[in-house]
């Protein structure tokens, strides 16, 4: 859930709808709880981190007890375990759970017991942030004549972008005997196994680029203590993050270039189904554009916003970021002297007999404004240039620019 997680860099954008991203996170769980109510759940289980710290802003577990008693007032059980990044959070120690609605132990694996539903929820929440080794044999064996569900916070046997905690392997958790397997920590919904069913339902709501599509919940039908048919994702997110890559090759100038990226942008929009959709365009290709595009950034990425709107995308669309790495389609047909020698030299330029220089440029322009690094975030090319990493494609992007600026 991760409700109220912190998000970076958007105050360095005056245009960012930065209210309605602060609180997607919020509104995600609130659809949970409409979607419950809707559906007549017998029980929602949170498989970890429902906060993204230990907060001291206590509105933050206020919220999620409000929330949880919509649910539980109507007879709907919830059942929650800690992950790695509420661990430690005061707001879940010293926040009264509703009646109905419980946040398993963080000393040992327990099991909660529903003798109505003929249900056993086994579970165990992280007592520290890190949990480095495998939390599975503390789990009990299957409740005999009850259908058995098993929560974990779990990497699995590891996935990119999140810390190896809790590891096991799917044969261990299929080999436990549980009928099903609800994870979490890995934000991406996955199914690892359907004899027994072990499901990443991913998060609630995407948080930040890399978190990108479709967000929400999986809902699973049971009848007499079989699971029936497969576990369903439902989209329960209000706000969508996308990488879109736009390929311009073939376009003759700016204006041909401007209209493919404005029938892109209204295709993503679409796909959005009517949320806010968070864009990160990288503009590729060969194109007769290249100049116009890397001539002047700033004036591209009005003109790009421009396109946006055009394409519905005003209050609905927000650009997160624009990457331009297109090419001229062609060489000028004629340059004079001084231009072919400034050519033969970019063309020799050795990416690594300039990381010391560039590295002290970036790291000056980064100091020029408190607060500028943390802003623009780590993955800002600035911030990637200060610390060293002067890529490849960094190097051809620059001379790209020398080659537009020399061509204009």
């Amino acid at each position: 859930m991760h409700l109220d997680s912190p998000l970076r860099g958007l105050e360095a954008d005056p245009d960012a709808p930065a209210e309605r991203i602060r609180s997607a996170t919020r509104a995600a769980f609130t659809n949970l709880v409409d979607f419950a109510l809707e559906q007549s759940v017998a029980v929602v289980l949170i498989a970890g981190d429902l906060y993204d710290g230990d907060w001291q802003d206590w509105r933050t577990g206020q919220f999620l007890i409000r929330e949880l008693e919509r649910l539980t007032r109507t007879g709907i059980l919830v059942v929650a375990i800690s992950g790695n990044h509420d661990a430690e959070s005061v707001i879940t120690r010293k926040l009264r759970w509703p009646e109905h609605a419980k946040l398993l132990s963080t000393a040992q694996a327990e099991t909660v017991t529903f003798p109505e539903l003929a249900l056993a929820v086994h579970g165990r929440g992280f007592p520290t942030k890190a949990v480095t080794e495998s939390l599975l044999p503390s789990y009990p064996r299957p409740t005999p004549g009850m259908l058995n569900i098993g929560m974990l916070h779990t990497a699995a046997t590891g996935r990119p972008g999140h810390e190896r905690y809790a590891p096991c392997t799917i044969e261990q958790l299929a080999a436990h005997g549980y009928d099903y397997w609800a994870l979490g920590h890995i934000h991406a919904r996955e199914v690892l196994c359907r004899d027994p069913w072990v499901v990443f339902p991913g998060n609630l709501q995407g948080r930040h680029i890399g978190e990108e599509g479709a967000k929400g919940a999986t809902l699973i039908t049971v009848e007499d203590q079989k699971i029936v048919g497969a576990p369903t994702h439902h989209d329960l997110d209000v706000m969508r993050w996308r990488r879109l890559r736009i390929d311009l090759a073939g376009t003759a100038d700016e204006d041909a270039a401007l209209a493919r990226i404005r029938h892109d942008l209204a295709e993503a929009l679409a796909g959005a189904d009517g949320r806010l959709l968070a864009v990160r365009v990288q503009l590729t290709g060969a194109t007769g554009a290249h100049a116009a595009l890397v001539g002047n950034v700033g004036a591209t990425l009005e003109r790009i916003r421009g396109e946006a709107l055009a394409a519905g995308g005003g209050g609905t669309m927000w650009l997160e970021q624009v990457e331009i790495e297109t090419m001229p389609s062609a060489a000028p047909s004629s340059r004079d002297p001084m231009q072919e020698l400034l050519l033969e030299n970019i063309a020799s330029v050795d990416a690594g007999s300039l990381v010391a220089e560039l590295q002290a440029y970036a790291t000056q322009l980064l100091e020029r404004s408190p607060g500028l690094r943390v802003a623009l975030g780590d993955h800002h090319t600035a911030a990637r240039a200060a610390a060293g990493e002067i890529t490849p494609a960094l190097m051809t992007q620059a001379r790209a620019l020398l080659l537009a600026k020399l061509s204009a």
